[in-house]
């Protein structure tokens, strides 16, 4: 005795990415067409770079600046440690002369504030060292966001599959992602390979149905054809739908088993 459940669905890619960049600007070129097969990593789409290289340009000058900065801070502080040194010899030498009362107080208080000076210049230079690295630091971040916005223009494929919606033309401008936007969609990608079907079934017969339970799917477009699969997913969420009884159904995912189409795999491409 075999106990069935009917519902209809929709066949849909189990794996599908949505493409949209992190940069804005205007699209200069589309490197695939809709229905091309694409590798991870191949090339997608380029947008206008010549705001982010020009950025990316600014922001390196500015590094190279910082560089110079911190350079020149530990020239200054070297100097600064080699005077200070001369200066403590000289101070050292006159603490004995003053005890000898060699030297008037007056001589010696002069040489004192010498001495003085001279320490607090050097730990006034080794403050602007760690300021110039501090700075450095940001500027490097700065650099590395730049170079990343600037690679940021050629967008790759990010899995292997089909580019099987194009959703934008070469000229067309875009936004990028961000905190509040996921940005202009551009493309899709699925894996074509491995399909599902996502069914609405209520809870009635929800309870006698179990991951693992076989399918028989009837396609529309193969009516002479039943092919095989098995649920994968039931949700746990409540799809409730407003009428005058309401109803509550359950989302549910079938895969389909690839034995039943590989007849209809061209295996040429």
């Amino acid at each position: 005795i075999i106990e069935y459940i009917s519902a209809s669905g929709k066949i849909q890619p189990k794996t599908e990415v949505k493409i949209s960049p992190d940069v804005s600007g205007e699209v200069i070129e589309l490197f695939v067409n809709e229905g091309n097969s694409v590798k991870k990593g191949d090339k997608l789409a380029r947008i206008k770079p010549d705001t982010y290289q020009a950025h990316y340009e600014q922001t390196k000058a500015s590094y190279n600046a910082q560089k110079a900065n911190l350079a020149n801070a530990k020239a200054r502080s070297a100097q600064a440690k080699a005077q200070f040194i001369n200066t403590e010899s000289i101070y050292n030498r006159n603490v004995q002369l003053y005890e000898q009362r060699i030297i008037s107080q007056a001589e010696f208080d002069n040489i004192k504030a010498n001495f003085d000076v001279s320490k607090a210049e050097v730990e006034a230079a080794e403050q602007n060292v760690k300021a110039a690295e501090y700075s450095l630091i940001s500027a490097e971040a700065n650099l590395t966001e730049a170079q990343n916005n600037l690679n940021r223009t050629t967008i790759f494929a990010p899995m292997d599959g089909t580019v099987y919606q194009l959703t934008i033309e070469v000229g067309e401008r875009v936004a990028g992602a961000s905190q509040f936007s996921s940005g202009t969609e551009m493309m899709r990608i699925a894996d074509l390979n491995e399909m599902e079907i996502k069914v609405s079934i209520n809870e009635n017969d929800i309870v006698r149905i179990s991951n693992g339970d076989t399918v028989l799917i009837m396609v529309d477009a193969y009516l002479k054809q039943q092919f095989s699969g098995v649920v994968t997913h039931i949700s746990n969420a409540v799809q409730t739908t407003t009428s005058i009884e309401q109803v509550t159904n359950y989302d549910v995912r079938i895969q389909i088993l690839q034995d039943s189409y590989k007849n209809l795999i061209d295996e040429t491409k």
